[in-house]
């Protein structure tokens, strides 16, 4: 009797833990809206936000209506999952699936999944900010969710052929990061520069819209990571201060060097940038590594995303707010690093050369993989429908004519 007692309240312990997990999950995306919203021009604020929530709307339908099924549906050569077996939460409802939701309710599973694919792609729109038309984005986000992250997700985290040859990816730094940031390099490359691009004269329009985006981004970050264990255990204690401690060794570092690299000078937005290069960069190795780990790779993440940041200036790629540098490189540095400092005390995972190569290979081909089919269907929409915008938009700015509005308020 008290044996059976104790069940209950540990699974209902890990049902509130996920339940927490999933909307600190939730929470990033409003974050990511407001930190990408403070850091455009005022003219544009609204349009990049604006991309970001639609997320919410299209993702959610499309992950109700078969993706959920193409992620963790049965395997089907390794390449998708079943996209019947999930569909419209059929065999969702009052079952426990052990192969994945461990002791939660499996549409427990479904929902904290979900909030994944929500974030993943409005990441890139930093990237290419000021580039999409409203219509232009949702189009995309359709295509790509299909082809690529519903894909991707599968073969890492449903069962598929990455997953079987031994690669490993906790949180998302590759199914993420890496996915969403490469996207956005292409998205770069192929729609070409903004009208107005020159990065030293846009500085940031509202710090107070970048710190409260950050602060949630920050916030939300712990169940990013730590609900990827499904249950309150030690071992979401030991993620989520591997999250804490990458992220504070990485906002220090990059702020000294900023600090040198500015003439001596301490900015406000670097240290956020700092500190969610960190994030990024634990993402997948989070559930890998000790602590000590984690130190050393969020000091890593401060020099490597910084000086990738610096090359895409010196390539002169237009990438509005250095998304490629600091989630693209930096989930590619910890995906990585995985086969570095990867403990088999905390997962079954052993660092090692032979790990090394997988995961560099699963993370190269996540990469190469996103950008041709980003250059596909940007080729294919283009051609087709209006999904740019103009000269005069861009310069008029995209809330006036896309929206008909103004940060302020105002309609015309």
């Amino acid at each position: 009797m008290l044996t059976h007692i104790l069940n209950i309240g540990s699974s209902m312990g890990n049902v509130t833990y996920m339940f927490l997990s999933t909307i600190l999950v939730f929470v990033m995306t409003p974050g990511l809206a407001f930190f990408y919203g403070g850091l455009v021009q005022k003219k544009n604020s609204l349009t990049i936000m604006l991309q970001v929530f639609l997320a919410i709307g299209v993702v959610g339908l499309l992950w109700i209506f078969g993706g959920f099924s193409l992620v963790f549906g049965k395997d089907i050569g390794g390449v998708i999952g079943n996209p019947a077996q999930f569909f419209a939460f059929h065999n969702l409802l009052f079952d426990i699936n052990h192969q994945y939701g461990a002791a939660i309710p499996f549409i427990l599973f479904f929902m904290y999944q979900l909030m994944f694919a929500i974030i993943t792609l409005p990441l890139m729109t930093g990237a290419a900010a000021d580039r999409l038309t409203i219509g232009g984005w949702i189009k995309f986000l359709i295509c790509w969710m299909i082809l690529v992250y519903f894909p991707v997700a599968h073969w890492i985290w449903g069962g598929g052929f990455l997953e079987k040859m031994g690669f490993v990816d906790f949180a998302g730094g590759t199914v993420i990061h890496v996915s969403a940031a490469f996207t956005g390099l292409a998205a770069i490359l192929y729609l070409g520069k903004r009208i107005e691009h020159n990065k030293n004269r846009q500085k940031p329009f509202n710090l107070g819209l970048v710190a409260v985006g950050a602060g949630l981004l920050l916030f939300g970050w712990f169940g990013f990571n730590a609900g990827g264990t499904l249950n309150a255990s030690d071992k979401a204690a030991i993620i989520i201060t591997n999250t804490a401690v990458a992220s504070i060794a990485a906002m220090v570092l990059w702020t000294i060097i900023a600090y040198f690299n500015d003439g001596h000078k301490f900015s406000f937005t670097e240290p956020l940038v700092g500190a969610v290069a960190g994030l990024a960069t634990i993402t997948p190795a989070s559930g890998y590594v000790k602590p000590s780990g984690a130190l050393i790779i969020g000091l890593l993440s401060a020099i490597v995303c910084f000086a990738c940041v610096k090359f895409a200036d010196k390539m002169h790629w237009d990438d509005a707010l250095d998304v490629w540098g600091v989630h693209g490189m930096g989930g590619l540095l910890g995906t990585v690093m995985i086969g570095c400092f990867a403990d088999p005390v905390i997962n079954s995972i052993h660092a090692g050369w032979h790990q090394i190569g997988i995961q560099l290979f699963g993370a190269v081909l996540v990469a190469v993989y996103a950008m041709i089919v980003t250059f596909v269907i940007l080729y294919i929409l283009d051609h087709i429908t209006q999904i740019r915008t103009t000269k005069e938009q861009q310069i008029e700015g995209l809330d006036k004519t896309l929206l008909n509005q103004t940060y302020d308020g105002k309609e015309d």
